[in-house]
């Protein structure tokens, strides 16, 4: 009879089920059973996240006009802070890429998965293109045209021409057609692959910032308007990288 030690470790070396596994079930040993529920549990997770990324791959594929059209999904993130820039980036992905099991919108996954998730899409991306939009050109221009803008110079920096854009929640003018989706980042391959650039761009970013005005806490509220970061504002006045435009920085400048 195997020892538990040694059935953990062959269950660990199972990808499907197989049939030696029954026996597991008659096994009377607390620990074999546990072993059995955790490779089970397992098992219907990476079954749901593959589900997943081929629903997403089925999604961009709806776009191609046939096998060999590059599909561009584009993102951004930063839009609704107090400071900071807006970065922006653009990903066309191979047909297949079984290595982003797991992607998603990088709002949804914790901090580790979206830092090991972007280092895989750098590496498998066919082009990926990240544009960084400054505070400066966001009181410029107003936050949703600075955002287009930046969208636009990320997609035109792609080292390959997309035949289409999928741009998330975005009209964009582009030098092939391109198609706003409302929640892309949720449905789209190609949009999650870019949310995940643009938001791990972005905290790096918004850390150096912290490094240079820890004042502000850049590096937990990464320039959103948390209660900390308003009464830091007030207490010590804007930076060069808070947004003028944008309230209560714009009441603070003004003096009121």
């Amino acid at each position: 009879m195997k020892t538990i030690k040694e059935i953990s470790e062959q269950l660990q070396q199972t990808s499907n089920p197989e049939p030696w596994m029954r026996t597991l079930e008659d096994d009377h040993r607390a620990g074999v059973k546990k072993e059995l529920q955790k490779w089970y549990r397992n098992y219907e997770k990476i079954r749901q996240l593959e589900q997943m990324l081929q629903e997403k791959i089925n999604f961009d594929n709806r776009y191609r006009t046939d096998g060999g059209a590059l599909v561009a999904g584009v993102d951004e993130a930063g839009r609704g802070p107090l400071a900071g820039p807006v970065v922006c980036a653009a990903v066309i992905l191979p047909d297949e890429a079984p290595q982003l099991l797991g992607l998603n919108d990088s709002k949804k996954l914790p901090v580790q998965e979206r830092n090991r998730l972007s280092t895989i899409i750098k590496e498998v991306a066919i082009s990926y293109s990240v544009h960084i939009q400054s505070a400066e050109r966001i009181d410029e221009m107003n936050i949703y045209a600075a955002t287009r803008e930046s969208m636009e110079k990320a997609v035109s920096t792609l080292a390959a021409c997309p035949d289409i854009v999928l741009a998330d929640a975005m009209k964009l003018q582009v030098g092939c057609k391109s198609e706003s989706i409302i929640k892309g980042d949720a449905q789209s391959l190609a949009i999650a692959a870019a949310s995940i650039l643009a938001k791990t761009t972005r905290d790096q970013l918004m850390n150096r910032l912290h490094e240079e005005f820890p004042m502000y806490n850049f590096k937990k509220n990464a320039g959103y308007g948390t209660e900390e970061h308003v009464e830091a504002l007030h207490l010590h006045g804007p930076c060069a990288h808070h947004r003028k435009t944008f309230e209560p920085v714009k009441s603070i400048l003004e003096g009121r």
